[in-house]
């Protein structure tokens, strides 16, 4: 059974249930810290009343009017004050237990109260009040019940990559409701990248007119010409400051945090591009790369450049409220650093032993100046190598231990660990997936990921809380953001909100009820992510999806460059060894093989692990496609050329051939020979037909 089918019959039964009075407790996520429920219900009608005295409250009111309205509810009428039954009531209760963003509901069949100590705590009341009044089973009746609910960390975020591409302003408000929907309160939005600049600073025009615009990688993007232009047209884009405002209040509203980020001194080639001068090598690069993976550019640390980045954040601070904003810090390459003599010459008065404590006064350089204006630094857990400020809040994306060793030296930490966090791994294997990394992180994954690993438990007082991060690399699209989201965040809402606790079927039921809502809602969530696998019957096609890898290097699933408008192919490879295993192939009698193949643009800073990467010399000019007998050192059973694929930037299907015959069943390894990298040789499908 699909996931698709297993998850509306799964939906159907819960309807069932809701109906006869299912013993389960209501389908609220994340689940609440304490739920009891009572006999009876209270009927939402069209002359339920919505009281809220105070600013607090009415946002309260608004909210879940709009949120009621918005999944197929009545719209119901607001009132300051109202006696008698039939009302929903939010009120602040400063002695309330619970501490920030808690909250207690309280159903009877007369009336609904929501109570908290603050007005995030109202506003997460009236979330859970959404859930129970939406759910499929509900039918305009809420149970009786008392709800006590506390969050468990009090950083609960999503990143969102909208530096390699960028995602439209209306996707980005609607993300917000999304997140908020499920108690998420921080956006860590990663602005700033090799492949763009997506911030609007006044100052300096050029970081958005130069950064935010570079040319596709591929042969597709190149013949794309811009007839303003006659050169290939350029993709971007950036975010005005009118634009951010609207973005940041937006979430304020529905208490999410928006925390920017700023990469520095990595991952800045698009700066540099636009600012020679911050650069460290005599000839900078001129254009923004295109290409995916670790870029050598580095900042200078000049004065002039840290007074330009001062200025930066000047205007970053005005956009954005947060405490916290984060300076990135990771994967910045040494090596323009080490062979430079201007800054070897600069590390010498500065008195700074190593490159590596050249970052570490960077980070503290500019954290002090974050510190002087009231807001605090946060970095990925490189900044922990050369020395970070007291106060810095370390993000820990290799894996935990950078959590680890910031909680034992004195920082807090945010869990935001690859690749248990990371969203840009695809959610399961069925031809409809998305492109990105090639390892499935299931729903079930990231549900049983652990906040407080080893001596986190201990130390947990410095854990602030967890985050999943969407990186955009092979996120092209808008939907393919929702996509890959959704309904992973849901898990991790739970993790990061409800008590610690291992119940994943439960879970999914809960998650379940909430899929038509989703789809009210605009979600387009992934049912591969509820642990669906797909096989095709031996006789059909098989895509290089289920076609086995011959290593486990670096697998990922590339979306083909062309066409341009409409739909491209998605290539499975592992682009350190493109290399594929079609197994137990019956070769009696001389079986048919036909195969379809597309070319990607080899656009991957892998530095010196490139000339790891072996490609087989090809017998003709254009390459082959061979097909080898029980492993990839085996007899040649046939080499396919390439020469009619040559010229299509799309897929080709190759002539077929037909294979010796062989007794019983063989594996076949599937290697292109060709001379170059650039372009990439990848399959789309093979066939193996009697």
């Amino acid at each position: 059974m699909s996931a698709a089918a297993r998850i509306g019959l799964l939906a159907t039964v819960l309807a069932a249930a809701g109906a006869a009075a299912s013993p389960n407790p209501p389908a609220i996520v994340p689940r609440p810290a304490q739920v009891q429920v009572h006999p009876g219900q209270f009927s939402l009608t069209a002359d339920t009343v919505l009281v809220g005295t105070g600013e607090a409250a009415g946002q309260a009111v608004t909210a879940f009017g709009v949120f009621l309205a918005a999944s197929g509810g009545p719209t119901l009428a607001h009132a300051p004050a109202h006696s008698g039954a039939g009302v929903i009531r939010f009120a602040l209760r400063d002695a309330q237990p619970g501490g920030a963003e808690s909250y207690r509901l309280s159903v009877t069949p007369q009336r609904v109260l929501v109570t908290a100590p603050d007005a995030a705590g109202l506003f997460y009341g009236a979330v859970t009040l959404w859930q129970l009044a939406t759910a499929p089973e509900a039918g305009g009746k809420i149970p009786a019940l008392e709800i006590a609910d506390a969050p468990r960390f009090p950083w609960r975020g999503l990143m969102l990559d909208s530096a390699r591409h960028l995602q439209s302003v209306d996707f980005i408000l609607r993300s917000i409701d999304w997140m908020a929907l499920h108690k998420l309160n921080v956006l860590s939005w990663h602005l700033t990248d090799d492949q763009g600049w997506r911030l609007e600073i006044r100052r300096y025009p050029r970081l958005t007119s130069v950064g935010a615009w570079r040319v596709e990688a591929g042969s597709g993007p190149q013949h794309d010409i811009d007839p303003a232009t006659g050169a290939p047209r350029r993709y971007g884009g950036f975010y005005t400051q009118a634009e951010v405002r609207r973005i940041v209040t937006h979430a304020a509203a529905r208490h999410v945090t928006v925390v920017p980020e700023i990469d520095l001194p990595g991952h800045s080639s698009a700066a540099i591009v636009a600012y020679p001068e911050l650069g460290v090598l005599e000839h900078p690069p001129t254009v923004v790369p295109a290409d995916w993976g670790i870029y050598p550019n580095l900042l200078n640390v000049e004065e002039g450049t840290f007074e330009f980045f001062e200025h930066v954040l000047d205007e970053v601070m005005e956009l954005f409220p947060s405490h916290i904003i984060n300076l990135g810090g990771d994967e910045a390459v040494k090596d323009q650093w080490r062979s430079s003599p201007r800054i070897q010459a600069r590390m010498r008065d500065l008195q700074v032993k190593d490159e590596v404590a050249l970052q570490g006064y960077f980070t503290a350089r500019l954290g002090a100046y974050l510190r002087a204006h009231g807001r605090q630094l946060a970095g990925w857990d490189e900044i922990l190598e050369g020395g970070v400020p007291p106060d810095a809040l370390v993000m820990s994306w290799r894996g935990v231990q950078g959590a680890i060793s910031a909680a034992a030296a004195g920082h807090d930490t945010v869990l935001s660990p690859d690749p248990a966090l990371y969203l840009d791994n695809r959610q399961g294997d069925s031809p409809g997936e998305p492109p990105g990394r090639q390892r499935p992180l299931r729903l079930a994954d990231v549900y049983h990921f652990d906040p407080l690993p080893g001596p986190l438990a201990q130390d947990r007082a410095h854990v602030r809380g967890v985050q999943a991060n969407l990186w955009t690399e092979h996120v092209r699209t808008d939907a393919r953001a929702a996509y890959m989201t959704w309904p992973r965040a849901a898990a991790l809402a739970e993790v990061a909100w409800s008590p610690p606790a291992q119940d994943y079927p439960d879970f999914e039921r809960r998650l379940t009820t909430l899929l038509p809502r989703y789809r009210q809602l605009g979600i387009a969530y992934s049912a591969d992510a509820f642990d669906a696998q797909h096989a095709p019957a031996a006789d059909e096609p098989q895509d290089s999806a289920h076609l086995k890898s011959c290593s486990a290097e670096l697998g990922l699933a590339l979306e083909d460059d062309a066409p341009i408008v409409g739909p491209r192919a998605v290539f499975v490879v592992d682009i350190m060894n493109p290399c594929w295993i079609f197994p137990a192939v019956d070769l009696t009698g001389g079986p048919s093989f036909s195969a379809a193949v597309g070319q990607v643009p080899f656009n991957f800073q892998l530095g010196a692990d490139i000339d790891k990467i072996h490609l087989e010399a090809p017998a003709t000019a254009g390459g082959e496609l061979k097909v080898r007998l029980d492993s990839c050192e085996g007899e040649t059973l046939a080499a396919l050329p390439l020469a009619p694929a040559l010229a299509n930037d799309a897929v080709t299907t190759l002539p077929t051939v037909r294979l010796p015959a062989r007794a019983g069943r063989h594996d076949l390894c599937l290697r292109f020979a060709q001379r170059g990298l650039d372009p990439l040789w990848v399959i789309d499908w093979v066939q193996v037909r009697p």
